[in-house]
């Protein structure tokens, strides 16, 4: 599952990301945080349930 986490450090100044996409993985743990379900997230984010998963996984590593 933390294969879907990706860290290159031209982008997003080398923070955790999502796939190789704009979206860190502190993006999704702050919508979650204000209160979102992990579906909201998906729907918001426009991103697999997947990959909120991999960030709570990656967030407790």
């Amino acid at each position: 599952m933390l294969e879907r986490i990706t860290i290159n450090l031209d982008q997003c100044g080398g923070k955790p990301c999502v796939r190789g996409m704009r979206i860190r993985v502190t993006d999704v743990l702050e919508l979650l945080a204000v209160g979102l379900s992990q579906q909201e997230v998906v729907e918001e984010l426009e991103i697999e349930l997947e990959d909120v998963q991999a960030c709570l996984q990656y967030a407790v590593i």
